[in-house]
């Protein structure tokens, strides 16, 4: 199906100046954001605590739900209301792991009904401990930074056909990570460590196209944290699947135009680089709009409709298909070009 006429030729590339200034500012002001939140907000999953989610059968305030919760020992905790307006359901938060034994459900019960008058249904109670969310938030990590990497390979040796090279670097990398692990360092400041000299090697072992695909494929997962920090919104389990949802549908739309460049750098060899590039683009760009509007249409139908529990995956989805589609196009097909500004082959 073509909705675009084929013979389209918008002048990306001419824009791409632009476009290297918008991303810059997008993440400057993600890393504000995240430096004023002091990092990212971690729910449940990766803080520790204990969530109860409770729905009133009447309309009730804030306040009236706090002042019950004040008669049991919570710890710190907040309210907020949960899904329509109209179902009445709360979120109860605590940075308090506590034990939810078989009568802590009719302790929370009992306290609510005595301070609001009204029956209680408690919908459900989760708990995670402290050192289970930090373990989860490190294997979170972990798993982007191993997904990103493992790209790296797939990129290298079918582009490029450097199966070893991207091989040996990826498994020293992987080496490096590993017993760097033992020591008393930050994951997140080691695994940023690992990405500046995997963009390193990258350059070193003139591997373009991955260097291409990863600084698109972390560019696109710092926007959407980013404003995931500027909405104030909690990081969990389901957030990071979409994050990874994210890596790869990107990719695709990556892979699609790098394939469409390589076949019209052989088709096209007397050509510059750049009107080769901006060829691929337009050529591929009936496809790239096509699958995005469609899964789009899909995740914001989940976005709207799919209730609370969804409700933040979906929103991370949304942002993730936008600046994904932005960075396939503006992002990784320049790098190509100015690898070879650099004076590096093509």
């Amino acid at each position: 199906m073509r909705f675009i006429k084929s013979d389209i030729n918008l002048n990306f590339i001419g824009k791409s100046r632009l476009a290297f200034y918008i991303s810059a500012t997008m993440i400057f002001i993600s890393f504000i954001s995240l430096i004023l939140h002091k990092g990212p907000k971690y729910g449940i999953d990766f803080a520790g605590g204990t969530l109860i989610q409770v729905k009133l059968f009447i309309p009730s305030d804030i306040n009236v739900i706090k002042s019950g919760l004040d008669t049991i020992e919570l710890g710190k905790s907040s309210v907020q209301q949960f899904g329509n307006k109209e179902d009445n359901e709360y979120l109860i938060k605590t940075n308090k792991s506590i034990m939810t034994s078989e009568g802590f459900s009719g302790k929370v019960k009992n306290a609510l009904e005595s301070a609001l008058g009204n029956n209680v249904e408690i919908r459900r109670i989760e708990m995670v401990g402290p050192q289970v969310g930090k373990d989860l938030r490190e294997k979170a990590l972990f798993a982007m930074f191993y997904a990103l990497l493992f790209i790296t390979i797939y990129i290298s040796g079918r582009f490029e056909f450097k199966w070893i090279s991207s091989g040996i670097m990826a498994t020293s990398l992987m080496g490096s990570v590993y017993f760097l692990s033992f020591i008393n360092l930050s994951i997140p400041i080691l695994i940023t460590a690992a990405f500046i000299l995997a963009l390193i090697l990258f350059w070193v072992l003139s591997l373009k196209y991955a260097m291409g695909a990863i600084v698109a494929l972390i560019h696109d997962v710092m926007i959407t944290v980013g404003i995931f920090s500027l909405f104030d919104k909690e990081f969990t389990l389901p957030i990071i699947a979409a994050l990874l949802t994210i890596i790869g549908y990107s990719l695709n739309d990556t892979i699609i135009v790098f394939d469409r460049v390589r076949e019209n750098l052989k088709k096209y060899r007397k050509q510059p680089l750049d009107i080769i590039i901006n060829r691929s683009i337009n050529e591929t760009l009936s496809r790239t709009i096509l699958t995005s509007l469609t899964t789009l249409t899909v995740v914001i139908a989940l976005f709207v409709m799919g209730g609370g529990i969804v409700h933040d995956f979906a929103f991370a989805m949304i942002v993730g298909i936008i600046v994904g589609t932005y960075s396939s196009i503006y992002v990784a097909s320049p790098i190509l070009l100015t690898w070879q500004k650099r004076g590096k082959k093509i």
